[in-house]
């Protein structure tokens, strides 16, 4: 109970950039005000908070502001995409202090994959000039499926040569620290509600595009991982779109020659490159093509967040850049007129605050959400 009380109260701090004092958040958290000022205290003792000036109250004495010390601890978070390999480091408010990012190997052996994962982490963090002990952790969002209780990634389609890959093991032992793995989908919403465009709403969507696509859902604060933790399978809604299926179908429209035909993650990212420049420049067909796609996505999300009674559905992932301005178009006006859309409600539509570093930040923000967010299932007792 007492690392939950300081969850909740460190939790509130973080939620408010100016900081609260100690009577506030006593009117924020519910507990009594001796709970609070025993955590304030032990959050000051480890560094993890740190006053932050005052603030008048009228004619009583002026109260002093705790805000959390960005700098007192920092998270790592690696985001295995099939065609690049994003890392980054975040302090304690969810902030970029760096990154790095490579293509991810082609070669069909997820050893090398693994060799070079581990050697890009310790470089990044040998780089930042953060210190080793002041990092809390490693996440890690890849695609699925994943096989979370073990902590292995089970042949991803397009992770050619992967058949069950000890990827949180491998890393954990290589790296020295501790290592959480979750789908890439199910980290970017977490990103979106620890540090982006959805931190001031519980209930929303993470439409997430990459090499390939899926959805992550946040209820009453709540990410959804599902049984297995393998939640966000968008097919059933007929809502998948991938760089694969984008580039078979600007060949077979011509808009692209055959030479644009993948043979691999990378190969279909350029492909889309060239396709939404095609759209750009004017190219009616490429526009109609990425205009089916928006179409389908949008059907598809206003169905989900009819299902969940969503008030958001934040879009992003490695390759949105390359769709936005024609999604951003097409959608929002899909999900004001569905009849699926509850009207009791607006649900907003929009794009990440966190660029295409999203499932990478979402990786770190697993390891900051588990020690410093509020985890109401860890009051069960088992």
């Amino acid at each position: 109970m007492g690392d939950f009380n300081e969850s909740v109260v460190l939790d509130a701090i973080r939620r408010v950039p100016d900081g609260l004092s100690r009577v506030e958040l006593v009117e924020a958290t519910g507990l009594s005000a001796q709970t609070v000022s025993n955590i304030c205290r032990r959050l000051l003792n480890t560094g993890l908070a740190r006053e932050a000036g005052t603030k008048s109250s009228g004619s009583g004495k002026p109260r002093r502001l705790l805000q959390v010390n960005a700098h007192a601890r920092y998270a790592v978070g690696v985001h295995l995409d099939p065609a690049v390999l994003t890392l980054v480091v975040l302090d304690l408010l969810g902030n970029v202090v760096a990154r790095a990012q490579r293509p991810t190997p082609e070669v069909a052996d997820p050893d090398h994959t693994l060799t070079e994962m581990s050697e890009s982490i310790a470089a990044l963090i040998g780089g930042s000039g953060v210190p080793r002990e002041a990092v809390l952790g490693l996440g890690i969002a890849a695609p699925g499926p994943l096989d979370v209780a073990s902590g292995q990634v089970i042949a991803p389609p397009e992770l050619a040569g992967w058949g069950r890959v000890r990827l949180r093991d491998h890393l954990a032992e290589t790296t020295g620290l501790p290592v959480l793995l979750d789908k890439d989908v199910i980290a970017a919403a977490v990103a979106e509600r620890w540090a982006g465009a959805a931190r001031n709403t519980g209930n929303f969507l993470f439409f997430y595009l990459g090499t390939g696509s899926g959805m992550g859902l946040v209820v009453d604060d709540v990410v959804l991982r599902g049984f297995s933790g393998n939640a966000g399978e968008v097919g059933g809604l007929y809502a998948a779109c991938t760089t694969n299926a984008l580039v078979a179908e600007a060949i077979e429209q011509q808009v692209l020659g055959p030479d644009f035909t993948p043979s691999g993650p990378r190969d279909a990212e350029e492909g889309l490159r060239h396709l939404s420049r095609h759209a750009s420049a004017g190219n009616v067909t490429a526009g109609e093509i990425i205009d089916r796609w928006a179409v389908r996505v949008g059907r598809g999300v206003s169905a989900a967040a009819t299902l969940v009674d969503a008030e958001m559905i934040v879009f992003g992932g490695p390759i949105w850049p390359l769709l936005e301005e024609r999604f951003m178009a097409i959608v929002p006006g899909i999900v004001e007129s569905s009849p699926f859309v509850e009207r009791i409600h607006p649900t907003v539509v929009t794009t990440t605050a966190l660029g295409v570093d999203v499932g990478a930040i979402g990786a770190a923000c697993l390891v900051l959400d588990q020690i410093l967010s509020v985890q109401p299932q860890s009051l069960l007792l088992g």
